[in-house]
């Protein structure tokens, strides 16, 4: 049953290499894949060699599938690869220059350097609509303020992750644009009901929905209005019934991490993943709290027992990420050194980057 569960599940490691605790776990959990940090990152080199040490993992684990290997790059203070990679500007540059060409090449620029060395999903592009000037968390994370603006970017931002073969993630789901508290720190609640998210928040999603985009991560965030029990991550009617039924979105739907305090405050840590599952979510995501993943497995091993999960349920997800991975992962090992080299920092990208901050649109851009 674990190596059912294991497929489900993303971790975060500890270091830039990996222990031997850290590797056994992976194996003989078959888990799904690794978020990476900055406690992860040193230098181009180091990132690739620790790709190829978790790539390598798969030939000892029973799917024998690739792993996910995810990091959150958006450009401005949300961005993991510091130099030599190329260094981006927010997202808002994006919304005030508002060249959708621009945004094809902002992200598909910055995914053949993730690719170079190996990384495989960003989780990105951000498609808040930042509609609360005091709203820190997003702020300049957010193309616009305007939702035809952000969904007018979403498809080019998506599409740029996608030719450089890269797993874009659209994020966070229904909009965190408007709340005033840190889910690191605590649960936003929102008063929005469901005509308001129609009409401005899920604007972009749906944009996003027609743009190919096949990953997409909830925020843990509460709308009693639309459900008075449970916040997004945790909850049917937005997994299901909104995003399933309505918006009739058919790819994977992933977790935001689920020790973030949002949750963590408010609910028993081995309720949290076997409802997240109930509710519609494919993959769980534990980021920073080592102990998490395998009290994770175990209360969904503990859910399936008690007939809270079917095991047959579980089956088909394991089965839906396997297909996923086949499709969308056919190239898991980093480039040769000497060719990663030779994009990581390239000089159409520092010259993009620099126009875009500036607020310029670089004349000689290929129009796609």
């Amino acid at each position: 049953m674990n190596k059912l569960i294991g497929q489900l599940v993303m971790i975060g490691v500890s270091g830039k290499t990996l222990t031997s605790d850290e590797k056994k776990f992976i194996v003989e959990n078959n888990i799904s894949g690794v978020t990476l940090f900055s406690r992860n990152i040193e230098s181009p080199q180091q990132v690739r060699q620790l790709c190829i040490e978790l790539q390598s993992l798969r030939h000892q684990m029973p799917d024998k599938a690739p792993l996910f290997i995810a990091i959150d790059m958006e450009g401005g203070r949300v961005a993991r690869l510091k130099e030599p990679f190329t260094v981006w500007p927010p997202m808002k540059k994006l919304g005030d220059l508002d060249n959708p060409t621009v945004s094809f090449h902002f992200t598909n620029q910055m995914g053949l350097e993730l690719k170079s060395v190996g990384i495989n999903l960003d989780f990105s592009p951000c498609l808040d609509v930042f509609t609360n000037p005091k709203n820190t968390v997003i702020g300049d994370r957010a193309v616009s303020t305007d939702p035809e603006v952000v969904a007018k970017h979403s498809s080019a931002l998506i599409r740029g992750f996608i030719k450089a073969d890269v797993i874009p993630c659209a994020k966070h789901f229904p909009g965190h644009g408007n709340t005033l508290i840190d889910s690191h720190e605590d649960l936003p609640v929102e008063n929005a009901d469901k005509k308001r998210l129609d009409e401005f928040e899920l604007v972009p999603f749906k944009r996003a929905f027609r743009s190919r985009i096949d990953l997409i991560m909830t925020a843990h965030m509460k709308f009693p209005n639309i459900d008075p029990d449970w916040p997004v991550t945790l909850s049917e009617i937005f997994l299901k019934k909104i995003l399933r039924e309505e918006c009739r979105y058919r790819g994977l739907v992933i977790t935001d991490d689920l020790d973030m305090k949002a949750l963590a405050k408010h609910y028993d840590p081995k309720v949290i993943p076997v409802r997240a599952l109930q509710a519609g979510a494919d993959i769980l995501l534990y980021c920073n709290e080592p102990d998490s993943p395998p009290k994770a497995i175990e209360a969904v091993v503990e859910g399936v027992a008690q007939g809270q999960l079917d095991k047959k349920y579980i089956e088909s997800l394991h089965l839906k990420i396997l297909n996923y991975k086949k499709e969308k992962i056919k190239n898991p090992d980093p480039l040769p050194w000497d060719q990663a080299m030779k994009i990581i920092g390239h000089a159409d990208h520092l010259k993009l980057s620099a126009a875009i901050a500036q607020g310029l649109v670089p004349q000689d851009l290929v129009v796609e």
